[in-house]
């Protein structure tokens, strides 16, 4: 990837964005608007229905990027954000929909349609990182972090399962089913957060997919709470780990 791979940027609280595309896949790149040339890198996933500018990604991004120096790249998972969605995608979204219109369970409709995503995705995501590890200010010596929840863990788990150029990530709210075969070939440092009151994973099953990591070093984070009330500071607890594991030193974590 050079300078031409770019296709607009913007400056805004220190933080310089920048938008690209690999292949047909867009993607935004946050960095130190002073420069960090050298700096690891974080993928970071959006969840289900969102997008790569989704507000929590972008404040996730900002976190990262003032608090620990790092760069954070998020692209549109398939079917996503300004990605066309195939037929396959409107069938599943549409027995979604009724699901929870109706009161039926959602999760095995959840977990089908994420595992077919992540076939999708993965190798999008691999592409990426060869493409942003050719930028000067990247490079390939660096370590690199895997950031995602809910989608973006079932995209990330075989992501980080195959990629041995992530050596730290950060999961969280979501099935075991289809996960953790991949899971236990994960041995890099886990942070894994999940919500105790969820109404759509049992405890029992977010339960089984952290204890199915086989990382030395894994943390778990429960908080009470429904699936969409995961506390805003475990964002702020991704930055210290993300910069622990990957050689920062976290300087601030914006309010």
């Amino acid at each position: 990837m050079n300078s031409s791979f770019f296709t607009a940027e913007k400056t805004s609280e220190s933080v310089l964005e920048r938008d690209f595309t690999v292949g047909d896949v867009p993607g935004v790149l946050w960095s130190p608007a002073s420069g960090a040339d050298h700096a690891p890198l974080v993928l970071m996933g959006h969840g289900g229905g969102t997008h790569k500018r989704w507000p929590a990604m972008t404040g996730r991004a900002h976190r990262l990027v003032t608090g620990a120096g790092l760069h954070v790249a998020c692209i549109d998972a398939p079917g996503h954000g300004d990605r066309p969605r195939t037929a396959h995608d409107e069938r599943e979204i549409a027995v979604m929909q009724e699901a929870m219109a109706t009161g039926r369970p959602v999760g095995p409709i959840v977990v089908r349609y994420n595992a077919h995503l992540a076939e999708r995705a993965v190798p999008e995501w691999r592409a990426t990182l060869d493409a942003l590890q050719e930028l000067p200010e990247i490079g390939t010596e660096g370590p690199v972090g895997y950031y995602g929840l809910n989608m973006a863990t079932a995209i990330g788990v075989p992501l980080t399962a195959d990629e041995p150029r992530i050596t730290a990530a950060v999961f969280g709210l979501h099935w075991p089913d289809a996960l953790a075969e991949a899971a236990r070939r994960i041995t890099v440092p886990v942070e894994f957060a999940m919500q105790w009151d969820d109404e759509h994973i049992p405890r029992e099953a977010a339960l089984a997919l952290f204890d199915a990591f086989a990382s030395k070093e894994k943390s778990l984070h429960v908080n009470a709470g429904r699936h969409k009330e995961l506390p805003r500071f475990e964002a702020d607890s991704a930055v210290r780990f993300f910069a622990r594991h990957l050689g920062r030193t976290v300087t601030a974590v914006p309010a």
